[in-house]
């Protein structure tokens, strides 16, 4: 118990160099947030406020109870992409409702172990996600940019050039934030006719406040809010478990993936609680962390606090930026979040892996749902992986000069998806009176391989054969002795420990 505290002390603060890193790594952060979680307030379709209170509650809560110290959450496009239709059909108390809904399921996910299920996706479906990640972020910018005046495509074109050509002045500053600032001050000193954050919704004013959510306690709601809930929680969940797994990399450390999902459920819930949309980790703003210097929980805990001081201190100016200023840093988040190198791949790649990564991508963006795009890619994935591993046997019939035995010699892994092949290499109308059916270099996975057994051992004995399987190591020696029907009836059979 004393280990793991202190193991958790060490998080918060190991040493004052690390706690300055951490401290100047946290700001840089906070700073870079502001943009990017008023533009998923906007993808959301709610007002700018609700997504930064969001970011504040969630990264001051995860600091405490995530199980990746150093990574950032907070409102991201992740989620902001899959509630615009209930809170356009139902407005926002349901969205509070069903985030509270969201981090309950996260929990339960938690206590059930489900983050386990991460080493089912694989690499193709992640790419796929992260790409129509990108293109759906993409595709919420295009109303702001129809039926605008020139100055708008100016303002946008400029905002990002200075996102691409500032860090090569100096990364001290995040260049979105110099996006934002300079073309505030345009906007602003020249009056520009373009369309502000304020024009978009109310804006903060002061500090949050704790309420529930004002929605009927029925059924009713319940049926409303679920679809949305288990959605947001599957893609808050799948963002965040690779995001620190990212993380992991790039630190060379090893995270607490079960208590990252509980943390993730417990900030989801208080961020409603105050007013906030569902969010999850960030890879972007994680990455800016780690590089910056960001290590520990500190890190994470000084961009939730100084974010919110930033709303409470300087929260009137905020709705007098512009939102081309805003959709130039959405853009930049596309641009940054789609992987290019998949383009590269599609040729390189097998074609399957292709295939999923493509399926992902078309489902997605059909649907508007993450989670539907993963599940195809994961269930395309694990149909290509079968039907790959049925191939992975053989068998080999070997008749000895001298005797009337056959000994018919398996290799290789036998399961569900293999047992037609497996039965069908056996010859049909077997001459050799006696049949040894070699399983030494082979192994039996499931009950459909069983019964295959024994369907082959049934009809060599129906034509009059004597069978003798040997060689099965032990794990397949236990599946026979539960299941199986033909050693049961008189036939020898030989166990090779393994």
């Amino acid at each position: 118990m004393s280990s793991g505290l202190s193991s958790y002390g060490r998080q918060w603060f190991s040493g004052l160099a690390a706690a300055r890193r951490d401290a100047l790594a946290g700001i840089v952060v906070a700073l870079a947030l502001i943009p990017e979680a008023i533009g998923f307030s906007l993808i959301a379709g709610v007002d700018p406020r609700v997504g930064l209170y969001a970011s504040v509650a969630i990264a001051i809560v995860i600091s405490f109870t995530g199980g990746r110290p150093g990574m950032i959450s907070a409102a991201t496009a992740a989620v902001a992409v899959l509630v615009g239709p209930l809170v356009r059909d139902h407005g926002v108390e349901y969205l509070f409702a069903a985030t509270i809904l969201m981090g309950l399921i996260q929990m339960l996910a938690g206590l059930a172990r489900l983050d386990l299920l991460m080493q089912f996706v694989s690499r193709s479906v992640i790419t796929g996600f992260v790409n129509a990640l990108a293109i759906l972020i993409f595709l919420a910018q295009v109303p702001q940019l129809t039926h605008v005046g020139w100055q708008t495509y100016g303002m946008v074109g400029g905002g990002v050039a200075i996102i691409y050509l500032f860090p090569r002045l100096t990364t001290t500053v995040p260049s979105p934030l110099v996006a934002i600032l300079v073309l505030s001050a345009l906007s602003m000193g020249l009056g520009l006719p373009v369309n502000t954050v304020g024009d978009m919704g109310h804006l903060p004013e002061g500090l949050p406040s704790l309420a529930l959510p004002q929605v009927p306690l029925t059924l009713e709601t319940l049926r409303i809010i679920a679809p949305y809930a288990v959605t947001m929680a599957a893609v808050g969940l799948l963002e965040s478990l690779l995001t620190a797994q990212i993380v992991d990399d790039m630190t060379h450390t090893d995270s607490d993936k079960r208590r990252e999902c509980l943390g993730q459920g417990g900030a989801n819930i208080v961020a409603a609680l105050f007013g906030g949309m569902g969010g999850c980790a960030m890879i972007g703003q994680s990455v800016i962390n780690v590089t910056s210097g960001g290590r520990g929980r500190l890190s994470t805990f000084v961009a939730g606090a100084f974010l919110l001081f930033l709303l409470a201190v300087l929260g009137p100016y905020v709705g007098r930026i512009p939102m081309p200023a805003l959709v130039a840093v959405m853009i930049m988040v596309s641009i940054g979040t789609f992987s290019w190198n998949s383009l590269l791949n599609l040729r390189r790649h097998p074609p399957t892996s292709s295939v999923v990564m493509l399926t992902v991508v078309v489902v997605v963006v059909a649907t508007h749902d993450l989670s539907l795009g993963v599940l195809a890619g994961v269930l395309l994935s694990g149909i290509f992986f079968a039907g790959k591993v049925q191939r992975m046997f053989a068998v080999e019939r070997l008749a000895p000069e001298a005797g009337e035995g056959v000994v018919y010699r398996v290799t290789g892994q036998i399961f569900f998806a293999s047992v037609h092949r497996f039965t069908r290499a056996f010859h049909t109308g077997e001459t050799a009176p006696n049949v040894t059916i070699d399983v030494s270099s082979a192994h039996f996975w499931d009950i459909s391989a069983v019964a295959a057994l024994d369907k082959i051992v049934a009809r060599l004995r129906a034509e009059g054969r004597r069978v003798e399987v040997v060689g099965y190591n032990r794990a397949s020696a236990d599946l026979i002795d539960r299941f199986a029907l033909h050693h049961k009836t008189g036939v020898e059979m030989g166990v090779v420990p393994h």
